[in-house]
């Protein structure tokens, strides 16, 4: 049987002896996607957060070996493959959810999580989904706002929430 990790709609193909090594290493290192960050290799911060199988997970505590055969989505593809920004995206722009852009990529990620799956949260749904999520620089209510305001402009630019790989 092959292992196989399904990444932004792509397959790669992974060596036995790689499957102990962490997601978070395999994409950075290997596929050089360097958008999911590295930040505490314990699972406490949220900037590798990526999305498996429509859920939030930490990358730098998953072993490829747990992620064979999911569907992975990374920073890289959520954007549309025309170059515009998905509306999760946008709304970080938009709401000024944005400051020194470390924590982004997990926080984007942590919220499409959510959104795919209720894309009318409350202030407290989303609050919750982002716990896992630290930000140092812009706060967080600049950051539940572009959660909440997601919805609105996917309605706007007359595009679904899925990532922009899926479509």
């Amino acid at each position: 049987m092959s292992n196989i990790l399904n990444i932004n709609n792509y397959e790669y193909t992974v060596n036995d002896d790689m499957l102990e090594m962490s997601l978070l290493k395999y994409l950075r290192e290997i596929l050089h996607l360097t958008g999911t960050k590295n930040g505490c290799e314990k699972g406490l911060c949220g900037t590798c957060t990526v999305i498996i199988d429509n859920k939030a997970t930490k990358a730098c505590r998953t072993p490829l070996k747990r992620v064979i055969n999911k569907n992975i989505i990374t920073i890289e593809g959520i954007a549309f493959s025309n170059g515009k920004l998905h509306p999760i995206q946008q709304a970080f722009v938009d709401c000024g959810a944005i400051q020194c852009g470390f924590c982004t990529p997990g926080m984007v990620l942590a919220s499409y999580a959510l959104l795919i799956n209720n894309d009318n949260p409350t202030r407290e749904e989303a609050a919750k989904a982002l716990r896992g999520n630290l930000c140092r620089c812009t706060g967080y209510q600049q950051i539940i706002d572009a959660v909440l305001e997601s919805p609105k402009i996917a309605k706007k630019m007359k595009v679904s929430l899925k990532a922009g790989c899926l479509q």
